[in-house]
C-alpha cells in the first residue's frame, strides 16, 4: 500500500463516521483492542503484529498502535490495531478511539476472574460509543496458564453466545490461537464492508437496465395511413 494511499486512510479515520473503507484496491480497518489493565492486550499486538512477546511489559500509557496486512479472498486487508489502556484513568482518551472502530477484541485473563467479571462493564461502555454494527470478539488470554484457571471456558462461552459475539481463548506467550483470532475478525469484517459496499453500488445503479422509461404509442388511425413516415425519416 502506498504512503499516499495510508495517509488518505489516516485523514478518513479522524472522522468519527469511518466504518472501514477500500483505497487503492486495500480494504482499510480500525480495530481496538479493549479490556482491563493486565490482562495482555500489548502482547496480544506485539505477538499478531510482529511475532514478539515480552515478559516485562508494562501498563500502556493512553493508546498505542501497530498495523499488518493480511490477505482474504484475494484481497488485501490492512488492520489498524489500537491497543487501549485498562486503566480508568486513560478511559475517557480510550473511549474516543471506539467511534471509529469496525472490530474490538474484549480481553480479559483467565486466571484473574475479576477481569472476566468486568468484561460486562466494557461491553456496555463499548456498545455505547462504538457503531452498531462493530465486530465484537471476546478473548480469553493466557490460556497456558491452565494450572491457575479461574474462568471455565463454557462460562465465558456462554456469555458470548448470550451476548451474540463470538469467542476463542488464546496465549500471547506461546501464540496459541493469536492467528486464528485476528484473522477470524479481520476476515468477518472484511465480509461486511464487502457487502456493504455491494449493497451501495445497486442501490446507485445507473446501468442502462435501471433507467428505462416506458412510452405509451397510440395506434394509428385509418385515416392517417398516407401520412405514415418513411423509416428512419426525421420527425
Amino acid at each position: 500500500i502506498s504512503h499516499h494511499c495510508w495517509s488518505l486512510f489516516e485523514l478518513y479515520i479522524s472522522d468519527s463516521c469511518f466504518h472501514g473503507v477500500f483505497f487503492c484496491d486495500v480494504c482499510l480497518v480500525l480495530v481496538v483492542l479493549i479490556g482491563d489493565s493486565g490482562v495482555g492486550k500489548s502482547n496480544l499486538l506485539s505477538r499478531f503484529t510482529r511475532n514478539e512477546f515480552n515478559l516485562e511489559s508494562k501498563s500502556t500509557i493512553g493508546v498505542e498502535f501497530a498495523t499488518r496486512s493480511i490477505q482474504v479472498d484475494g484481497k488485501t486487508i490492512k488492520a489498524q490495531i489500537w491497543d487501549t489502556a485498562g486503566q480508568e484513568r486513560y478511559r475517557a482518551i480510550t473511549s474516543a478511539y471506539y467511534r471509529g472502530a469496525v472490530g474490538a477484541l474484549l480481553v480479559y485473563d483467565i486466571a484473574k476472574h475479576l477481569t472476566y467479571e468486568n468484561v460486562e462493564r466494557w461491553l456496555k461502555e463499548l456498545r455505547d460509543h462504538a457503531d452498531n454494527n462493530i465486530v465484537i470478539m471476546l478473548v480469553g488470554n493466557k490460556s497456558d496458564l491452565r494450572h491457575l484457571r479461574a474462568v471455565p471456558t463454557d462460562e465465558a462461552r456462554a456469555f458470548a453466545e448470550k451476548n451474540t459475539i463470538s469467542f476463542i481463548e488464546t496465549s500471547a506467550l506461546d501464540s496459541t490461537n493469536v492467528e486464528e483470532a485476528f484473522k477470524s475478525i479481520l476476515t468477518e469484517i472484511y465480509r461486511i464492508v464487502s457487502q456493504k459496499q455491494i449493497s451501495d453500488r445497486s442501490g446507485h445503479d445507473d446501468s442502462p437496465g435501471n433507467n428505462v422509461v416506458d412510452i405509451s404509442v397510440p395506434p394509428t388511425m385509418d385515416g392517417q395511413k398516407g401520412n405514415k413516415l418513411p423509416c428512419c425519416q426525421s420527425l
